[in-house]
């Protein structure tokens, strides 16, 4: 389950994120549709087929436009490190909107938590139903819309042992809501995000503290919104930029979480 050379040279980089198949053979990618009611959705299943027994499992959430290259890169990075993967599909199949469609498509759920919850749910069902999903062993991490999404699953009470926010939303819309989580939460926030205010921040630090939550609040130094994403560009002007350092150190915190959280069965 460690990392080759290779890949972790190539973690990093545009090329990485195209090669990563190729130059991990093991590491197997599969479409999976799946339905929630009438709705058919789109997710991936990323898994080291080399691997066998159960094995720790996370699920991702995607961000604004739907599941894109981006989820697909983090998945086989992932499955790398030896983890099973399902990217969950929020939208529905086919719908990737682009912004300013991204906005709109992200504010239905965003304003319906209940709406929300039931996709998340979902997702984290089609984790646990694949094969080398060990049941007690399972976390989501989630990347700006995916953010609040994996902080909004933990919420529902969602039997999982820990979730990751990058760049999420960190607002409160119902606090007593804390007391449902049952995991630990880490959020891995830019400093400088125009687009979480300070009070979202506070409040919401608020809530974990008041539902006793094992959370981490770690912020980062010149960081927007969109740390991750190298799409975003690097133009901290504009509220959302890739930050190498920020994406670096967040994914280093990430995998020390989950080799905390996994180290021991149940």
């Amino acid at each position: 389950m460690i990392p080759s050379l290779l890949s972790r040279l190539l973690r990093f980089t545009g090329l990485g994120a195209m090669c990563a198949v190729s130059s991990l053979a093991a590491v197997k990618e599969t479409i999976v549709e799946y339905k929630i009611g009438d709705l058919t959705c789109e997710g991936v299943h990323v898994v080291d087929d080399a691997l066998a027994g159960k094995l720790p499992s996370v699920l991702i959430i995607h961000q604004w436009t739907g599941v894109s290259e981006n989820e697909k890169m983090r998945a086989r990075m992932l499955a790398e490190l030896g983890y099973n993967v399902f990217i969950a599909d929020i939208y529905g199949k086919g719908i990737r909107p682009q912004p300013p469609e991204a906005g709109k498509e992200a504010g239905k759920y965003k304003s319906d938590r209940k709406l929300y919850r039931e996709r998340l749910l979902a997702g984290l069902e089609q984790l646990r139903k694949t094969p080398q999903a060990d049941p007690l062993q399972l976390a989501a991490i989630g990347y700006c819309f995916g953010g609040t999404g994996v902080i909004e699953l933990a919420r529902s009470g969602a039997m999982v042992k820990g979730v990751v926010s990058f760049h999420g939303g960190l607002d409160s819309p119902t606090p007593a809501d804390g007391k449902n989580i049952k995991g630990k939460v880490l959020a891995l926030h830019g400093a400088e995000d125009p687009f979480v205010p300070v009070k979202d921040v506070a409040a919401w630090e608020q809530e974990m503290k008041d539902a006793g939550v094992d959370y981490k609040l770690v912020q980062y130094p010149g960081a927007v919104h969109a740390f991750t994403q190298k799409g975003a560009g690097n133009d901290n002007s504009k509220g959302a930029a890739y930050n190498e350092a920020a994406d670096k150190a967040s994914w280093e915190e990430m995998r020390q979480f989950f080799d905390r959280l996994f180290k021991s069965k149940g």
